[in-house]
């Protein structure tokens, strides 16, 4: 089992304190000064997160209240469909909260390009990011903000590393009834990107195979990380790689499963809202999101990093030696909420 021992808990803890007031303290880019002057004027900006923990969105929450005093982060944690739906409400109700929205679902941008509600811009910092992250969309709609990596892991305690599952389609063997979990589609992008890649792989009897087998269902990806720490279930299906790295690091009997056929991959992007409130401080969030003090943050708690110049999280798999399934954000656009509806008529919930 991967454990990080005190020494290297206590290392991590101090690089990342020592970065993130490097950071902070960092003179500002060209960009950032101007941005950060007409911020000020502004006060504060709203952030619907739904890619992050809630842990992980407050630390990139402080960090940025760091680097630019006088303007302050408002997070607003959510699963992506909450913030999503909340956003919707929020344009029915005609009222302008959300200044940067944050979903794992990738069809959600499209829509709302669509829909002609997101503010066309590029933050400079992105040119910095990896490659894969450098661009979302040709229109600068909306920009990549956020790497998830979506596996599987098991409680050691409840099932040895030789039979534990290898494969998605391991966890459709009539011998794991009873000892799965997942989240729930209705509530999560990434849980629906995974349905959605399960069903165009292995055809759309996938996920009445998995029904077969009583999967407790939550709603986060991160539920299931607590159902494995409390021994209610064995593995955890579509488990978000950094949280369950953050379970391992406390103690809890857990170990990552790179599933055969390679793991979800969610390339998720932030957007501006077209009516955001505090249009200057949103620009300045998505410098902020796509620079070093992000990736350095939540680091921390053991996301992926978005830049070369932050390294990996301790105990992940290098990048380059993982395969990373997605659908496009155009099949997600459509196929995820059509999963979710397949979802509730197979699951009943």
């Amino acid at each position: 089992m991967f454990l990080i021992d005190r020494r290297q808990m206590l290392a991590l803890a101090a690089w990342s304190a020592a970065a993130s007031k490097a950071w902070a303290q960092a003179p500002l880019t060209p960009a950032e000064q101007a941005l950060h002057e007409a911020a000020k004027r502004e006060g504060e900006i709203t952030w619907y997160s739904g890619q992050y923990s809630a842990e992980a969105s407050e630390a990139a929450g402080r960090a940025f209240n760091a680097r630019y005093p006088g303007v302050r982060c408002n997070v607003v944690r959510s699963t992506s469909q909450v913030a999503f739906q909340r956003l919707s409400q929020d344009q029915r109700a005609g009222v302008a909260q959300c200044d940067v929205f944050s979903s794992t679902n990738g069809g959600h941008y499209i829509q709302l390009k669509r829909q002609n509600r997101l503010m066309q811009f590029r933050p400079a910092s992105a040119d910095g990011m990896l490659p894969i992250l450098r661009q979302a969309d040709p229109d600068n709609y909306f920009q990549s903000s956020f790497l998830g990596i979506y596996l599987m892991a098991h409680n050691t305690r409840m099932v040895s590393e030789a039979d534990a599952p290898k494969s998605w389609t391991d966890i459709l063997d009539p011998k794991w009834k009873d000892k799965l979990a997942v989240g729930h589609p209705g509530f999560s992008g990434a849980i629906g990107l995974w349905a959605l890649q399960m069903r165009t792989m292995y055809g759309p009897d996938y996920l009445r195979r998995f029904e077969r087998n009583k999967p407790q269902i939550g709603r986060s990806s991160i539920d299931p990380v607590t159902m494995m720490e409390a021994g209610e279930r064995a593995v955890g299906v579509a488990v978000p790689s950094a949280s369950t790295l953050f379970s391992m690091s406390r103690g809890n009997p857990l170990k990552l499963i790179y599933p055969t056929e390679g793991v979800i991959a969610a390339l998720s992007p932030s957007a501006i809202i077209r009516n955001a409130p505090h249009p200057n401080a949103a620009k300045l969030f998505m410098e902020f999101t796509c620079g070093p003090a992000l990736s350095i943050a939540v680091r921390e708690l053991f996301n992926e990093s978005l830049r070369p110049d932050v390294p990996p999280p301790e105990g992940s798999r290098p990048l380059d030696q993982v395969t990373m399934l997605a659908p496009s954000l155009e099949d997600a656009e459509k196929g995820v909420p059509e999963v979710r509806e397949q979802w509730r008529e197979i699951f009943g919930v």
